[in-house]
Protein backbone atom coordinates (compact mmCIF):
# COMPACT_ATOMS: atom_id res chain seq x y z
CA UNK A 1 0.00 0.00 0.00
CA UNK A 2 2.87 2.33 0.76
CA UNK A 3 4.45 1.65 -2.65
CA UNK A 4 1.19 2.30 -4.41
CA UNK A 5 0.78 5.62 -2.62
CA UNK A 6 4.23 6.59 -3.65
CA UNK A 7 3.46 5.89 -7.27
CA UNK A 8 0.37 8.00 -7.07
CA UNK A 9 2.40 10.84 -5.61
CA UNK A 10 5.01 10.69 -8.37
CA UNK A 11 2.38 10.61 -11.04
CA UNK A 12 0.80 13.67 -9.54
CA UNK A 13 4.10 15.56 -9.65
CA UNK A 14 4.57 14.67 -13.33
CA UNK A 15 1.12 15.94 -14.16
CA UNK A 16 1.91 19.34 -12.64
CA UNK A 17 4.92 19.85 -15.04
CA UNK A 18 2.96 18.89 -18.12
CA UNK A 19 0.37 21.50 -17.38
CA UNK A 20 2.78 24.37 -17.79
CA UNK A 21 2.43 26.39 -21.12
CA UNK A 22 5.43 26.56 -23.61
CA UNK A 23 7.07 29.91 -24.60
CA UNK A 24 5.81 31.09 -28.05
CA UNK A 25 8.46 30.89 -30.83
CA UNK A 26 9.97 34.27 -31.86
CA UNK A 27 9.06 35.56 -35.30
CA UNK A 28 11.91 35.91 -37.79
CA UNK A 29 12.96 39.40 -38.82
CA UNK A 30 11.81 40.26 -42.34
CA UNK A 31 14.41 39.98 -45.11
CA UNK A 32 15.65 43.26 -46.55
CA UNK A 33 16.94 43.79 -50.07
CA UNK A 34 19.26 46.56 -51.21
CA UNK A 35 19.72 47.30 -54.94
CA UNK A 36 22.92 49.14 -55.89
CA UNK A 37 21.21 50.95 -58.79
CA UNK A 38 18.54 53.06 -57.13
CA UNK A 39 15.00 53.30 -58.48
CA UNK A 40 14.71 56.19 -60.93
CA UNK A 41 18.43 56.32 -61.79
CA UNK A 42 19.28 57.78 -65.20
CA UNK A 43 22.42 57.94 -67.34
CA UNK A 44 23.47 54.55 -65.99
CA UNK A 45 26.31 52.74 -67.77
CA UNK A 46 24.93 49.67 -69.57
CA UNK A 47 27.69 47.58 -67.99
CA UNK A 48 27.31 48.80 -64.40
CA UNK A 49 27.09 45.80 -62.03
CA UNK A 50 23.46 45.25 -60.95
CA UNK A 51 24.41 44.32 -57.42
CA UNK A 52 21.86 42.95 -54.95
CA UNK A 53 22.46 42.63 -51.20
CA UNK A 54 20.17 40.63 -48.91
CA UNK A 55 20.11 40.91 -45.11
CA UNK A 56 18.17 38.48 -42.94
CA UNK A 57 17.25 36.04 -45.68
CA UNK A 58 18.14 34.35 -48.93
CA UNK A 59 17.90 35.81 -52.41
CA UNK A 60 15.18 34.25 -54.53
CA UNK A 61 14.05 35.12 -58.04
CA UNK A 62 15.69 38.00 -59.92
CA UNK A 63 14.29 39.35 -63.18
CA UNK A 64 15.14 42.21 -65.51
CA UNK A 65 12.68 43.47 -68.09
CA UNK A 66 12.88 46.15 -70.74
CA UNK A 67 10.46 49.06 -71.13
CA UNK A 68 7.99 46.83 -72.97
CA UNK A 69 8.02 44.22 -70.21
CA UNK A 70 10.03 41.68 -72.19
CA UNK A 71 12.41 39.66 -70.02
CA UNK A 72 16.15 40.15 -70.48
CA UNK A 73 18.20 36.94 -70.37
CA UNK A 74 20.71 36.78 -67.56
CA UNK A 75 21.73 35.02 -64.36
CA UNK A 76 22.76 35.75 -60.78
CA UNK A 77 26.39 35.31 -59.76
CA UNK A 78 28.43 36.14 -56.64
CA UNK A 79 29.54 39.75 -56.60
CA UNK A 80 33.22 40.05 -57.49
CA UNK A 81 35.44 41.22 -54.66
CA UNK A 82 37.25 44.39 -55.53
CA UNK A 83 41.00 43.92 -55.75
CA UNK A 84 43.10 46.44 -53.77
CA UNK A 85 44.89 49.06 -55.79
CA UNK A 86 48.68 48.89 -56.04
CA UNK A 87 50.21 49.67 -52.66
CA UNK A 88 46.96 49.13 -50.74
CA UNK A 89 46.29 46.32 -48.31
CA UNK A 90 43.52 43.84 -48.91
CA UNK A 91 40.24 44.65 -47.16
CA UNK A 92 39.25 42.69 -44.08
CA UNK A 93 36.88 39.76 -44.39
CA UNK A 94 33.22 40.91 -44.19
CA UNK A 95 31.44 40.38 -40.89
CA UNK A 96 29.29 37.27 -40.58
CA UNK A 97 26.10 39.32 -40.39
CA UNK A 98 27.01 41.54 -43.35
CA UNK A 99 24.52 41.49 -46.26
CA UNK A 100 25.29 38.83 -48.85
CA UNK A 101 26.24 40.49 -52.17
CA UNK A 102 25.29 39.05 -55.53
CA UNK A 103 25.06 40.52 -59.00
CA UNK A 104 22.72 39.95 -61.94
CA UNK A 105 24.70 39.46 -65.15
CA UNK A 106 23.02 39.77 -68.58
CA UNK A 107 23.85 37.25 -71.32
CA UNK A 108 24.60 40.20 -73.60
CA UNK A 109 25.32 43.75 -72.42
CA UNK A 110 22.40 46.08 -71.84
CA UNK A 111 21.74 48.64 -74.57
CA UNK A 112 22.41 52.36 -74.48
CA UNK A 113 19.43 54.69 -74.03
CA UNK A 114 17.03 52.01 -72.73
CA UNK A 115 14.78 51.69 -69.65
CA UNK A 116 15.01 48.51 -67.57
CA UNK A 117 13.32 47.23 -64.42
CA UNK A 118 15.18 45.03 -61.95
CA UNK A 119 13.04 43.01 -59.54
CA UNK A 120 14.49 40.86 -56.75
CA UNK A 121 12.80 38.72 -54.09
CA UNK A 122 14.13 37.22 -50.87
CA UNK A 123 12.71 35.03 -48.06
CA UNK A 124 13.48 35.02 -44.35
CA UNK A 125 13.61 32.02 -41.99
CA UNK A 126 9.78 31.95 -41.81
CA UNK A 127 9.57 31.79 -45.63
CA UNK A 128 8.09 35.26 -45.71
CA UNK A 129 8.88 36.96 -49.01
CA UNK A 130 10.18 40.50 -49.58
CA UNK A 131 10.47 42.27 -52.93
CA UNK A 132 12.55 45.21 -54.18
CA UNK A 133 12.24 46.92 -57.56
CA UNK A 134 14.37 49.46 -59.40
CA UNK A 135 13.57 51.04 -62.74
CA UNK A 136 16.52 52.80 -64.33
CA UNK A 137 17.57 54.16 -67.71
CA UNK A 138 20.94 53.64 -69.35
CA UNK A 139 22.86 56.58 -70.72
CA UNK A 140 22.33 57.94 -74.22
CA UNK A 141 25.82 58.98 -75.36
CA UNK A 142 26.42 62.09 -77.43
CA UNK A 143 28.98 60.06 -79.39
CA UNK A 144 30.37 56.52 -79.40
CA UNK A 145 33.74 55.41 -80.72
CA UNK A 146 35.84 52.32 -81.35
CA UNK A 147 39.62 52.76 -81.45
CA UNK A 148 41.98 51.32 -84.05
CA UNK A 149 44.49 48.74 -82.79
CA UNK A 150 47.86 47.50 -83.99
CA UNK A 151 49.13 44.82 -84.42
CA UNK A 152 46.19 43.28 -86.25
CA UNK A 153 44.44 40.15 -85.08
CA UNK A 154 46.35 37.02 -86.15
CA UNK A 155 49.49 38.92 -87.17
CA UNK A 156 53.04 37.79 -86.31
CA UNK A 157 55.41 40.61 -85.41
CA UNK A 158 58.91 41.09 -84.06
CA UNK A 159 59.96 41.64 -80.47
CA UNK A 160 59.96 45.44 -80.81
CA UNK A 161 56.35 45.96 -81.86
CA UNK A 162 54.32 47.77 -79.18
CA UNK A 163 50.55 47.51 -78.89
CA UNK A 164 49.12 50.77 -80.25
CA UNK A 165 45.59 52.00 -79.62
CA UNK A 166 44.42 55.04 -81.61
CA UNK A 167 41.28 57.09 -80.85
CA UNK A 168 39.56 59.34 -83.36
CA UNK A 169 39.12 62.10 -80.77
CA UNK A 170 41.02 63.13 -77.65
CA UNK A 171 40.24 61.03 -74.58
CA UNK A 172 39.23 63.13 -71.56
CA UNK A 173 39.16 60.34 -68.96
CA UNK A 174 42.34 58.42 -69.78
CA UNK A 175 42.30 56.46 -66.51
CA UNK A 176 38.82 55.07 -67.22
CA UNK A 177 39.87 53.94 -70.68
CA UNK A 178 43.25 52.55 -69.65
CA UNK A 179 41.72 50.53 -66.81
CA UNK A 180 39.66 48.64 -69.41
CA UNK A 181 42.62 47.73 -71.66
CA UNK A 182 43.82 44.30 -70.52
CA UNK A 183 46.93 42.66 -71.94
CA UNK A 184 47.79 39.00 -71.33
CA UNK A 185 50.62 36.92 -72.75
CA UNK A 186 51.75 33.32 -72.57
CA UNK A 187 54.95 34.59 -70.96
CA UNK A 188 54.00 37.35 -68.52
CA UNK A 189 55.79 40.69 -68.84
CA UNK A 190 56.05 43.91 -66.84
CA UNK A 191 54.40 45.87 -69.64
CA UNK A 192 52.75 49.23 -68.99
CA UNK A 193 50.45 51.52 -70.99
CA UNK A 194 51.79 55.00 -71.76
CA UNK A 195 49.87 57.88 -73.38
CA UNK A 196 51.87 59.47 -76.19
CA UNK A 197 49.19 62.14 -76.61
CA UNK A 198 45.50 62.63 -75.84
CA UNK A 199 44.36 60.19 -78.53
CA UNK A 200 47.07 57.51 -78.61
CA UNK A 201 48.22 55.02 -75.98
CA UNK A 202 50.88 52.30 -76.39
CA UNK A 203 51.81 49.21 -74.36
CA UNK A 204 55.31 47.73 -74.09
CA UNK A 205 57.46 45.87 -71.53
CA UNK A 206 60.63 47.35 -70.03
CA UNK A 207 62.68 45.23 -72.45
CA UNK A 208 61.78 43.82 -75.85
CA UNK A 209 59.04 41.18 -75.86
CA UNK A 210 60.11 37.58 -75.26
CA UNK A 211 60.34 35.70 -78.56
CA UNK A 212 57.74 33.17 -79.69
CA UNK A 213 54.86 34.05 -77.38
CA UNK A 214 51.16 34.81 -77.83
CA UNK A 215 49.70 38.15 -76.77
CA UNK A 216 46.05 39.18 -76.38
CA UNK A 217 44.53 42.62 -75.91
CA UNK A 218 41.01 42.74 -74.49
CA UNK A 219 39.75 46.28 -75.04
CA UNK A 220 36.61 46.11 -72.88
CA UNK A 221 35.41 49.59 -73.79
CA UNK A 222 31.66 49.14 -74.35
CA UNK A 223 29.82 51.13 -71.69
CA UNK A 224 32.96 53.00 -70.63
CA UNK A 225 32.66 56.77 -70.25
CA UNK A 226 35.59 58.41 -72.07
CA UNK A 227 34.48 61.81 -70.79
CA UNK A 228 32.99 64.86 -72.51
CA UNK A 229 30.06 62.91 -73.97
CA UNK A 230 32.13 60.14 -75.59
CA UNK A 231 31.48 56.47 -74.72
CA UNK A 232 32.88 53.16 -75.90
CA UNK A 233 30.97 51.68 -78.84
CA UNK A 234 31.95 48.02 -78.45
CA UNK A 235 34.46 45.60 -76.96
CA UNK A 236 37.31 44.36 -79.11
CA UNK A 237 39.82 41.52 -78.74
CA UNK A 238 43.05 41.29 -80.73
CA UNK A 239 45.41 38.32 -80.48
CA UNK A 240 48.79 38.23 -82.20
CA UNK A 241 52.11 36.38 -82.05
CA UNK A 242 55.61 37.56 -81.25
CA UNK A 243 57.96 35.80 -83.65
CA UNK A 244 61.72 35.25 -83.66
CA UNK A 245 63.97 37.82 -82.01
CA UNK A 246 65.63 39.91 -84.75
CA UNK A 247 67.68 42.80 -83.37
CA UNK A 248 70.29 44.48 -85.57
CA UNK A 249 72.95 47.00 -84.55
CA UNK A 250 73.76 49.68 -87.14
CA UNK A 251 76.87 51.53 -85.93
CA UNK A 252 77.43 54.79 -87.78
CA UNK A 253 80.95 55.12 -86.32
CA UNK A 254 82.19 51.74 -87.57
CA UNK A 255 79.95 51.82 -90.68
CA UNK A 256 78.88 48.27 -89.89
CA UNK A 257 75.52 46.58 -89.35
CA UNK A 258 75.43 43.42 -87.22
CA UNK A 259 72.34 41.26 -87.66
CA UNK A 260 71.29 38.90 -84.85
CA UNK A 261 68.87 35.99 -85.05
CA UNK A 262 68.08 35.41 -81.39
CA UNK A 263 71.45 35.52 -79.62
CA UNK A 264 73.37 34.43 -82.72
CA UNK A 265 75.23 36.92 -84.92
CA UNK A 266 74.29 35.86 -88.45
CA UNK A 267 75.55 38.73 -90.61
CA UNK A 268 78.06 41.56 -90.38
CA UNK A 269 77.55 43.99 -93.26
CA UNK A 270 79.44 47.12 -94.31
CA UNK A 271 76.99 49.98 -94.57
CA UNK A 272 76.64 53.71 -94.97
CA UNK A 273 74.42 55.73 -92.62
CA UNK A 274 73.18 59.32 -92.83
CA UNK A 275 75.85 61.87 -93.78
CA UNK A 276 76.63 65.09 -91.87
CA UNK A 277 73.80 67.03 -93.52
CA UNK A 278 71.22 64.25 -93.03
CA UNK A 279 72.37 62.16 -90.06
CA UNK A 280 70.45 59.06 -89.04
CA UNK A 281 68.50 59.18 -85.77
CA UNK A 282 70.04 57.34 -82.83
CA UNK A 283 68.07 54.73 -80.91
CA UNK A 284 65.97 51.60 -81.37
CA UNK A 285 63.97 51.76 -84.60
CA UNK A 286 61.08 49.37 -85.28
CA UNK A 287 60.47 47.88 -88.73
CA UNK A 288 56.97 48.88 -89.85
CA UNK A 289 56.78 47.84 -93.51
CA UNK A 290 58.72 46.13 -96.31
CA UNK A 291 58.68 47.32 -99.95
CA UNK A 292 60.30 45.22 -102.67
CA UNK A 293 60.45 48.35 -104.84
CA UNK A 294 59.96 51.91 -103.71
CA UNK A 295 60.53 55.42 -105.02
CA UNK A 296 62.34 57.57 -102.48
CA UNK A 297 60.86 61.06 -102.80
CA UNK A 298 62.31 63.88 -100.72
CA UNK A 299 59.13 65.95 -101.07
CA UNK A 300 57.30 63.52 -98.76
CA UNK A 301 59.66 64.68 -95.98
CA UNK A 302 59.49 68.39 -96.73
CA UNK A 303 62.37 68.78 -99.21
CA UNK A 304 61.26 69.71 -102.76
CA UNK A 305 62.53 67.34 -105.42
CA UNK A 306 63.97 70.23 -107.48
CA UNK A 307 65.86 71.71 -104.53
CA UNK A 308 69.64 71.21 -104.14
CA UNK A 309 69.06 68.40 -101.62
CA UNK A 310 65.97 67.01 -103.32
CA UNK A 311 65.69 63.58 -104.90
CA UNK A 312 63.29 61.09 -106.44
CA UNK A 313 65.10 57.76 -106.61
CA UNK A 314 63.77 54.25 -107.15
CA UNK A 315 65.27 51.70 -104.75
CA UNK A 316 64.96 47.98 -104.10
CA UNK A 317 64.47 46.00 -100.88
CA UNK A 318 63.32 48.91 -98.73
CA UNK A 319 62.72 48.08 -95.04
CA UNK A 320 61.09 51.06 -93.32
CA UNK A 321 62.48 52.05 -89.90
CA UNK A 322 60.57 55.27 -89.20
CA UNK A 323 58.14 57.75 -90.73
CA UNK A 324 60.82 60.36 -91.29
CA UNK A 325 62.25 58.55 -94.33
CA UNK A 326 64.71 56.15 -92.70
CA UNK A 327 64.98 52.75 -94.41
CA UNK A 328 67.44 49.95 -94.82
CA UNK A 329 67.63 49.59 -98.58
CA UNK A 330 69.79 48.68 -101.56
CA UNK A 331 72.09 51.51 -102.68
CA UNK A 332 74.43 50.21 -105.38
CA UNK A 333 75.62 53.78 -106.02
CA UNK A 334 77.23 54.00 -102.56
CA UNK A 335 78.91 50.58 -102.38
CA UNK A 336 82.30 52.30 -102.54
CA UNK A 337 81.49 54.29 -99.35
CA UNK A 338 79.80 51.43 -97.49
CA UNK A 339 81.99 50.35 -94.60
CA UNK A 340 84.02 53.58 -94.82
CA UNK A 341 81.84 56.70 -94.88
CA UNK A 342 78.32 57.94 -94.10
CA UNK A 343 76.81 59.51 -97.21
CA UNK A 344 73.07 58.72 -97.20
CA UNK A 345 70.10 61.01 -96.51
CA UNK A 346 69.51 59.18 -93.21
CA UNK A 347 68.96 55.64 -94.48
CA UNK A 348 71.12 52.57 -93.97
CA UNK A 349 72.66 51.82 -97.36
CA UNK A 350 73.63 48.25 -98.28
CA UNK A 351 74.67 46.52 -101.47
CA UNK A 352 71.80 45.06 -103.47
CA UNK A 353 72.68 41.47 -102.53
CA UNK A 354 72.90 42.28 -98.82
CA UNK A 355 69.77 44.41 -98.85
CA UNK A 356 67.89 41.52 -100.50
CA UNK A 357 69.01 39.14 -97.77
CA UNK A 358 68.00 41.59 -95.02
CA UNK A 359 64.64 42.24 -96.69
CA UNK A 360 63.84 38.52 -96.76
CA UNK A 361 65.03 38.10 -93.16
CA UNK A 362 62.94 40.98 -91.76
CA UNK A 363 59.39 41.18 -90.41
CA UNK A 364 57.36 44.11 -89.03
CA UNK A 365 58.31 44.62 -85.40
CA UNK A 366 61.99 43.74 -85.82
CA UNK A 367 64.44 46.17 -84.26
CA UNK A 368 67.34 48.09 -85.79
CA UNK A 369 69.32 50.01 -83.18
CA UNK A 370 71.22 52.89 -84.75
CA UNK A 371 74.21 53.97 -82.68
CA UNK A 372 76.93 56.63 -82.77
CA UNK A 373 75.26 58.77 -85.42
CA UNK A 374 75.85 62.51 -85.47
CA UNK A 375 72.09 62.93 -85.47
CA UNK A 376 69.66 63.40 -82.57
CA UNK A 377 67.80 60.64 -80.77
CA UNK A 378 64.69 59.12 -82.33
CA UNK A 379 61.63 61.01 -81.07
CA UNK A 380 57.98 61.85 -81.68
CA UNK A 381 59.07 63.96 -84.65
CA UNK A 382 60.10 60.77 -86.46
CA UNK A 383 56.81 58.88 -86.50
CA UNK A 384 54.51 56.75 -84.45
CA UNK A 385 56.93 54.12 -83.06
CA UNK A 386 59.73 55.67 -81.04
CA UNK A 387 58.67 53.81 -77.91
CA UNK A 388 61.99 52.15 -77.09
CA UNK A 389 63.81 55.48 -77.18
CA UNK A 390 61.79 56.58 -74.12
CA UNK A 391 63.48 55.68 -70.79
CA UNK A 392 61.50 53.14 -68.76
CA UNK A 393 60.78 55.45 -65.82
CA UNK A 394 59.52 58.11 -68.21
CA UNK A 395 57.44 55.50 -70.02
CA UNK A 396 55.80 54.40 -66.77
CA UNK A 397 55.04 58.01 -65.89
CA UNK A 398 52.93 58.21 -69.05
CA UNK A 399 50.34 55.85 -67.59
CA UNK A 400 47.08 57.44 -66.43
CA UNK A 401 46.97 54.84 -63.63
CA UNK A 402 50.39 55.62 -62.17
Amino acid sequence: MIAAGTLVFLAGCSGDDAGKSAEPAAEAEPATIELAVADGSVDVSPVVPLEISVDGGELGEVTVTDAGGAPVAGAVAPAADEEPAAGEEAAEEPAEDAPAGQVWVPETPLAYGTSYTLTATATNDDDEEATATSTFTTVTPENVTTPSVGPLDGQTVGVGMPIRVYFEDPVADKAAVESHLEVTSTTPTDGVWSWLDDSEVHFRPSEYWPANIEVTLDANLYGVNFGEGMWGEKDRTVSFSIGERHVSIADAATHTMEVFDGDQLVQTYPMSAGGPDFPSRNGPHVVTELNRNRVMDSSTYGTPVDSPNGYRTPVEYAVRLSNNGEFVHAAPWSVGQQGRENVSHGCINLSTERAAWFYNFSQPGDVVEIRNSEGPALSAADGDIYDWAIPWDEWQAGSALK
